[in-house]
C-alpha cells in the first residue's frame, strides 16, 4: 500500500470529549424545547382560566341585576313585563307615572303589566301634539331569586303612540319598555316626573 492510499483510508474517530459535547448539546436542545412547550401550555391554561373567571363574573353580575323587558299585547292595550333573568320571579310591583299624567300609584300582584287605561287620559292632555313618545315610569319591584325576596327600584321609558279618531278621543297605544335608570333612591314618582319635564 502506498503512502497516499494509507492517508485516504485514515478515518478520524471522535474523542470521548466530543461525544460528550454533542450529547450535551442534544440534551440542552431537548430541554429548551420541553420548557418552551410547558410555558406555552401554562400560558394557554392561564388565558383559559382568566376567560372563565371573566365569564363567571359577568354571569354573577347579570344574576344580581334586575332588568325588565316589556312585550306589547292586545293591540297596545297593555305591555306584559318580565325579567330578563329566568331565575327571577316578580311578586308585586308599584308603578308611578309623572304627576302630570297620573297622580297616584298603581299596584300589581303576580301579574306584572302596564295598561293603557292607567294613563290614557293623562297622556292625551300632557303629550300635546306629539303622536309618539316615551313616558318615564318609576317601578318598585319585589321579586324572588334563589329563594330570597329582593327589591328593585328603577325608572323605565314606556313607549306610546297616539292615533287620531274622528268624532272620538284619540286612541293611545303602548309600544314597549326600555330601561332609563337603575338603583333609583328616593321618590320614584319625582324621578319619573323630572325625566318627563326634561324630555
Amino acid at each position: 500500500m502506498t503512502e497516499e492510499s494509507r492517508k485516504r483510508l485514515q478515518v478520524r474517530w471522535l474523542t470521548l470529549a466530543e461525544f460528550v459535547g454533542v450529547g450535551a448539546l442534544l440534551i440542552a436542545g431537548l430541554g429548551f424545547w420541553d420548557s418552551h412547550r410547558e410555558r406555552a401550555r401554562e400560558d394557554r391554561d392561564r388565558t383559559a382560566a382568566a376567560s372563565e373567571r371573566q365569564a363567571q363574573a359577568r354571569a354573577d353580575a347579570q344574576k344580581l341585576s334586575f332588568v325588565m323587558t316589556g312585550a306589547r299585547e292586545d293591540d297596545g292595550k297593555r305591555v306584559r313585563l318580565t325579567s330578563v333573568n329566568e331565575g327571577q320571579v316578580i311578586q308585586t310591583q308599584t308603578v308611578w307615572f309623572p304627576p302630570q299624567i297620573r297622580g297616584d300609584s298603581v299596584e300589581t300582584t303576580g301579574n306584572p303589566r302596564l295598561e293603557v287605561d292607567w294613563i290614557e287620559n293623562g297622556l292625551r292632555k300632557a303629550a300635546g301634539k306629539a303622536r309618539t313618545g316615551r313616558v318615564p315610569v318609576g317601578v318598585l319591584t319585589v321579586f324572588i331569586q334563589d329563594g330570597v325576596t329582593k327589591t328593585d327600584r328603577a325608572v323605565y321609558h314606556l313607549g306610546y303612540s297616539v292615533h287620531p279618531r274622528t268624532l272620538r278621543a284619540d286612541r293611545v297605544e303602548l309600544e314597549g319598555l326600555s330601561l332609563a335608570r337603575r338603583g333609583v333612591s328616593g321618590d320614584l314618582q319625582a324621578a319619573a316626573g323630572n325625566l318627563w319635564a326634561a324630555r
